[in-house]
């Protein structure tokens, strides 16, 4: 049985897409900026090097799973909450006692369509996602393998995916 976990980790695309992420240097970035405690907790003492991602577009038209990354590495301390000029910075956070964590993904996949949030609250079999209960608005959630599977399945189903060697 294998101990890898899965994740939905939000995004809005005309912020950071996945093809930001799939064309900027190395397909690799940090996942800055996560400012809830119950996401911040995930980052910084669940997630683990290889894990897979759901790359979700979120305030976008239609909202939906992009496609795949994986992390890269575990949860270490963000450094843009120290840096006032920086857009999150926090005054409550230093590097001597951070508050904040991050963790670095890097690109797997990106599927030929998105896999909008209204085709998953059509499937029965993803009954419990987080992401498509009411109400539910973390940008980082977890996901069950199963339900991983199935959502990676709908996506490729949509026609050919395009990969990092691409």
């Amino acid at each position: 049985m294998s101990d890898r976990k899965y994740w939905l980790m939000k995004s809005e695309p005309d912020v950071y897409s996945l093809d930001d992420l799939r064309t900027d240097e190395g397909q690799t970035t940090y996942w800055e900026g996560v400012r809830n405690y119950q996401a911040r907790n995930m980052m910084r003492d669940d997630m683990r090097v290889g894990d897979g991602v759901l790359y979700y577009h979120s305030n976008a038209k239609p909202p939906g799973v992009a496609g795949l990354a994986e992390i890269v590495r575990e949860g270490y301390p963000d450094f843009t909450s120290w840096d006032p000029e920086h857009h999150y910075f926090d005054p409550k956070s230093s590097e001597e006692s951070p508050r904040w964590f991050m963790v670095d993904l890097r690109f797997v996949e990106q599927f030929a369509d998105l896999v909008s949030l209204s085709e998953l609250k059509e499937e029965a079999d993803l009954d419990g996602l987080g992401v498509i209960r009411k109400g539910n608005r973390l940008s980082v959630q977890p996901v069950s393998a199963e339900h991983y599977d199935h959502i990676v399945a709908m996506g490729r189903a949509k026609g050919p995916v395009v990969t990092g060697k691409d």
